[in-house]
This record gives C-alpha cells, sequence and structure tokens, in this order.
C-alpha cells in the first residue's frame, strides 16, 4: 500500500506514474485527501478535548482540596461533556481511517521510473538473452507427448483425482521434479539464503499484508470454514514472517529461500497456451525473498535475477529477460524482470521466473519497520523471486533435451535423478 505522506506530499506525480500502469488514480487521491484533510483536523480536534480534559482534571483536584465542592462538581460535568465527545471523534476517526484504508487498497503501487509504458505483454522489453534459440532439425514432439511415451506425467490421472491443471507425476518424472526442487534449493543455502518450510495455508491478515488481498481473491483458493486462503507461492507466508517486526540496520540483508506446492485457480485461463504443463492450478516452485535496506533494494534486485539466470544456464536452457511494462507488471510491484525459457517443440517463450522489487508497498501492509542511523523509523523493502518454477521448466527440459534415443537429463541434475537419461 503506498504511503499516505507521500500521497499527500507528490499527488501529482502519484498520479503520473501510475498512468504508466494504465490506472487513473485521479478521483481516488482525490477523495484520499479531502478524507485526509478531515482526518487531521478531527485529530486536532480530539487533542485539544484531552488537552482540556487534563486541564479541567487540575483543577478539579486542586478546588476539592479548597473545599470548592460546588464548583468542583461543575467542572465534573463540563469533563462528563468533554468525555462524551471524545467518544464520539474516536469512533468517527476510526471510520475516517476505514474509509481511506478501503480507497488506498485500490492503488497499485507506483513503477520505478525504469518500467516502460506498455498496454500488455507484447510491450515487455528484452534486456538480455542467451542460448541457442533455433528449432530442431528433425520432428519433436511436444512436453505432453513426451510425458506419454515415457509414462511420467499423467494428466487424464489428475483430472480424475481432482481436475483439470493438477498432474501426476511418476517414476523417474517424480524424480526429475524432486531432482529439481533439491537442486534449486541446494544452489539457494549455498547463495546464503535460509532455507524455510512454511505453511501452505494462510490467514486473511498475510493475505492482505503482501497484497494478494483484495487485488487477487478470486485468483486464490479459498477454505471457507476456517477463512484460510491456499498459498499462491511462498512469498505470502515467507515475507508474512516480519509483519509487525522492526529490524535493526545490521539485520539487512535478510535471506530466505523456501519450497512450496502453489495453488491458483487462474480463472479464465484456456486453449491451447495452457496446455500440459504451460499453466496448472497446483504446481511446485523454490521461492527467493529478500528483505532489504531502501538504499540497497535496486542492487539486489539485480543480484536476484542474476541469481535466477544462473539456473538456467547451469541447466542449459535458452533464455531471455524481460522488463515488463506498465501494463504487465503486478499491482503490487515497482520493478519486474521475468525470465523466460524457450521451448523448442513448442516454437515458444514459457516465462520460469519473475523477480520483483516492491519497495515499501507490502512493508506498509506489513509494518515492517526498521530504525534507521538516526533513530529514525522508517519502511523497510521487500523483493522476491522464482528461483524457479519447475512446470515450465520441466516442459522445456523435457522438449530441448529429446532425442531418438530418450530425454537426455542435465548434467548438474545427474546427483539429484541417479539416472542420465528418461528412457
Amino acid at each position: 500500500m503506498l504511503q499516505i505522506q507521500v500521497i499527500r506530499e507528490n499527488s501529482a506525480e502519484v498520479i503520473e506514474r501510475l498512468k504508466v500502469k494504465n490506472f487513473d488514480a485521479t478521483e481516488i487521491i482525490a477523495k484520499v485527501l479531502a478524507l485526509d484533510t478531515q482526518l487531521r483536523q478531527l485529530k486536532k480536534n480530539l487533542d485539544n478535548n484531552l488537552m482540556e480534559q487534563r486541564k479541567l482534571a487540575e483543577e478539579i483536584g486542586k478546588l476539592f482540596k479548597e473545599g470548592k465542592r460546588d464548583e468542583a462538581e461543575q467542572k465534573k460535568a463540563q469533563t462528563s461533556v468533554l468525555k462524551a465527545e471524545e467518544k464520539t471523534m474516536q469512533a468517527d476517526l476510526a471510520e475516517m481511517e476505514r474509509k481511506i484504508n478501503e480507497l488506498m487498497v485500490l492503488m497499485p503501487n507506483m513503477p520505478h521510473s525504469s518500467v516502460p509504458k506498455g498496454k500488455s505483454a507484447e510491450d515487455n522489453e528484452i534486456v538480455y538473452e542467451e542460448g541457442d534459440a533455433s528449432n530442431f532439425n528433425y520432428p519433436a514432439l511436444p512436453h505432453w507427448e513426451l510425458v506419454k511415451k515415457y509414462d511420467i506425467i499423467d494428466f487424464e490421472l489428475g483430472n480424475k483425482l481432482t481436475g483439470a491443471g493438477f498432474p501426476v507425476y511418476k517414476g523417474k518424472g517424480a524424480k526429475m521434479q524432486r531432482a529439481l526442487i533439491n537442486f534449486f534449493l541446494n544452489s539457494a543455502t549455498e547463495a546464503g539464503y535460509l532455507e524455510i518450510q512454511p505453511p501452505y495455508m494462510v490467514n486473511e491478515a498475510s493475505a492482505y499484508a503482501t497484497g494478494q488481498l483484495p487485488d487477487k481473491e478470486g485468483q486464490m483458493y479459498h477454505a471457507t470454514q476456517d477463512n484460510f486462503y491456499l498459498i499462491p507461492t511462498a512469498e505470502v507466508p515467507v515475507t508474512n514472517i516480519y509483519r509487525n517486526v522492526i529490524l535493526k540496520q545490521s539485520d539487512f540483508p535478510i535471506k530466505n529461500c523456501a519450497y512450496s506446492a502453489c495453488f491458483r485457480r487462474e480463472a479464465g485461463s484456456y486453449g491451447k497456451d495452457v496446455r500440459g504443463l504451460n499453466r496448472l492450478h497446483q504446481f511446485d516452485k523454490v521461492e527467493i525473498v529478500q528483505i532489504e535496506h531502501p538504499d540497497r533494494s535496486y542492487q539486489t534486485l539485480e543480484e536476484m535475477k542474476t541469481y535466477a539466470m544462473s539456473l538456467l544456464q547451469r541447466l542449459g536452457l535458452p533464455f531471455h529477460v524481460l522488463r515488463l511494462c506498465g501494463g504487465d507488471i503486478s499491482f503490487t510491484s515497482a520493478l519486474t524482470y521475468d525470465l523466460e525459457v524457450y521451448s523448442k517443440a513448442q516454437q515458444k517463450w514459457l516465462e520460469v521466473s519473475s523477480v520483483s522489487n516492491f519497495e515499501s508497498f507490502q512493508a506498509n501492509r506489513l509494518k515492517l519497520r526498521f530504525k534507521d542511523e538516526n533513530g529514525k523509523m522508517r519502511l523497510a523493502h521487500t523483493l522476491n523471486g522464482s528461483a524457479l518454477a519447475l512446470p515450465r521448466v520441466m516442459a522445456a527440459l523435457l522438449e530441448n533435451n529429446q532425442t531418438p534415443e530418450g530425454i537426455v537429463v542435465p548434467e548438474v541434475l545427474r546427483p539429484y535423478t541417479g539416472f542420465d537419461i528418461i528412457d
């Protein structure tokens, strides 16, 4: 959530920057500022009321000591009136804060100055490319046919057990999945990340604090009886570890990683682009999360991007890096890089990672703060990235490494799989 002070002091700039996200905040900000003016006046009136009550309390004490009981009782009557007014003002204050908060949560995070304007993924900028993205010289099978041929992933069985988008991994397919998870987790811990094993469901406060509510409410699976939400990413529980926490400057950087299953309704997703592993309702992912000092967060973002790239380099997958435009960047992000691998059989790019800096947007909801060198309380910056999401990595590995003899396992995964080829 944006900070009210930023809106109060730089409303024109906020409006202009949010236009990059194709969001017109003019009307909302006008309402917020009007309510904020009323709120500050109400706080001033309440402070005056409390000051007057304290003054009367001192006077009443003196009058009783002097034996002036009638005058003291008159002052007590004035105090009763002030207390009733105080109660009304406290209720009005809470209601006004609620109205302001309802408006504030509707506004997305301001994009960084480097975010290009654009309306859709077509307007994203390619900032880096690596690897051979040319196609095979012989007819190649897409992964949904390869998994049937080698009996390693069963989409029909998943549909029987649960529904579309819940595949069952079998045999070497299950071992390959586990190998990728262990490879990603071990790589993260070697890079200085502390491994966390979080719960797969969170409460409403956690979903709100990282921005999934109210923006993505319809995309999350909701266990209504307990009012828990199945996590769309480990970012949610891991970042919420630091909700209502005050850090010291010496705590930075905080680096966590976590494996989890992820659950997304993906409402409205259909067609050839969601076939097989391309888009699932349940999938596995290793997430990296950092809590960082505001002065270092963009340097950290570049380091996290480079780290995610190194995983694709070690797997031998052709990839490119995109800087997302305003129309494709998420509600909560200030700057996002997407990493996409090239599927030679499908002849298309598949997103396998998003690495984002949220600046103080999540921290404001989390109330995640630190004391700077002057003892002033400030909001920290939060960042996260997929390192990596497994389904499309698996799809690209199966498709790009297929040979007439079978699917060759990348060398870096062989210590984890215990086999060199899927045949």
